[in-house]
């Protein structure tokens, strides 16, 4: 009986030891966040330590988010399915939904594993409250995470630590300088307001940054930098016209940076497709918890290569009312514009307070000293970008007879999706 009892208390001592060894997991949350950094390579901005995270850990070039606006986009990653398929596609719905219990989430399901999920700013004393969620469907936030930092969770427990950052969302910081040196991309006009408004989203980058290397250096600090998960992206693509609330590479393209010492290897780079669906199962792999079937993959399989193909959808945000579904491979994007009598720039209340750019663009283009396709009165039904040779997506080929076939397939595939999912 002695014997039993001492086999039994040494199985209880290992099981915890290896709990105990599980790995912490935190993402890091910016909001509204393009890939102008320095370790992807974009100049005259300063970002020390989102450069040495990517240096410590693996960037991915091409990754991307499912929705171009907050809420639908933390809607879908943090539930590891589409926006469309839990009916969080309109930002900020009104009418929101309760999840039924066939669709968990990857709070609910790293506290069935055993994991203290908190959700704040990564900044020790921390706040009292939760940071932003910013979820369309009906949640207890104090249910859907246990506190706001890891410091409240029981001794010993691994945590999932969500860290919300606002910058670079807007209103902006100021920058200190121009920036003459920092690339625009070529569908803004060249202008001095063009320039300020981007000089200041810049600075904005650098604050996020600073934010970065305090939450990075406290992990170190408390010991926990070894055993921990950082997972580093933006909700979105960056702020700015033709960017946020657009299908577009400006509107989905964000930085992902990941490191895991000891599992990813320091320096790596990859170029396969990535979307934010991938960090529910990579977090649930890594934590050793079940995944279940999602369209995501986990990031960290050997075997992992990218998507063939992500998917992106943009509905209503705030009172602009749209319907548009995008396909993106390597080398082309496909949108489908379930508007087109809809222009482009059709009135937004939020971008009219917040986008000095797009009242530039309206004023020039009545002058007569600025033109874009992007000012139409209407939109094609369908758009078709090489991106390889078109990266800013500003020469639609979809009525260029060399390229049917294409059009046809993704046409189909985008099809194929709506109705899957």
């Amino acid at each position: 009986m002695c014997r039993l009892f001492l086999f039994a208390v040494c199985l209880l001592v290992t099981s915890l030891a290896i709990a105990d060894e599980r790995p912490n997991v935190v993402w890091i949350i910016a909001d509204d966040l393009g890939p102008e950094l320095g370790c992807y390579g974009y100049p005259d901005v300063a970002t020390p330590n989102l450069d040495r995270l990517a240096a410590s850990g693996r960037r991915y070039n091409r990754a991307f988010s499912t929705a171009p606006v907050c809420s639908a986009s933390r809607t879908a990653f943090q539930t590891g399915l589409y926006q469309t398929t839990v009916g969080g596609h309109h930002h900020d719905t009104h009418d929101k939904r309760v999840l039924p219990d066939s669709i968990p989430t990857v709070t609910g399901l790293m506290q069935k594993a055993g994991y203290f999920v908190c959700n704040g700013r990564g900044i020790s004393p921390p706040e009292a409250k939760l940071a932003k969620s910013h979820l369309n469907f009906v949640y207890d936030a104090r249910k859907f995470f246990d506190g706001v930092d890891w410091s409240q969770r029981g001794e010993g427990q691994p945590f999932f630590a969500q860290v919300q950052i606002t910058e670079p969302h807007r209103e902006f910081v100021k920058s200190d300088r121009p920036r003459p040196a920092a690339p625009i991309p070529p569908y803004y006009p060249e202008h001095p307001v063009t320039r300020a408004d981007w000089a200041n989203y810049l600075a904005s980058i650098e604050a996020l940054d600073q934010k970065v290397g305090a939450v990075l250096d406290r992990l170190e600090s408390e010991g926990f930098a070894r055993n921990t998960l950082v997972i580093f992206f933006g909700d979105h693509g960056r702020p700015h016209v033709r960017g946020k609330q657009w299908l577009y590479d400006g509107g989905l393209h964000t930085p992902l940076i990941v490191r895991w010492p000891g599992k990813i290897k320091a320096g790596e780079v990859t170029d396969g497709l990535a979307s934010l669906l991938d960090l529910m199962p990579t977090t649930l792999a890594a934590a050793g918890a079940k995944v279940p079937e999602l369209p995501g993959m986990n990031l960290l399989d050997a075997n992992w290569t990218g998507h063939a193909q992500v998917f992106g959808a943009r509905d209503r945000c705030g009172d602009a009312i749209d319907r548009i579904r995008s396909l993106r491979t390597r080398d082309f994007k496909y949108i489908r514009n379930f508007h087109p009598e809809t222009p482009y720039m059709q009135h937004s209340g939020y971008k009219k307070l917040s986008y000095p750019v797009e009242t530039l663009m309206k004023v020039l283009h009545a002058e007569g000293r600025w033109d874009s396709p992007f000012m139409a009165k209407a939109r094609p039904m369908e758009e078709l970008y090489d991106l390889m040779n078109d990266p800013y997506e500003m020469t639609n080929l979809a009525a260029d007879p060399e390229q049917a076939e294409r059009l046809t397939e993704m046409r189909e595939a985008v099809n194929q999706w709506i109705k899957e999912t």
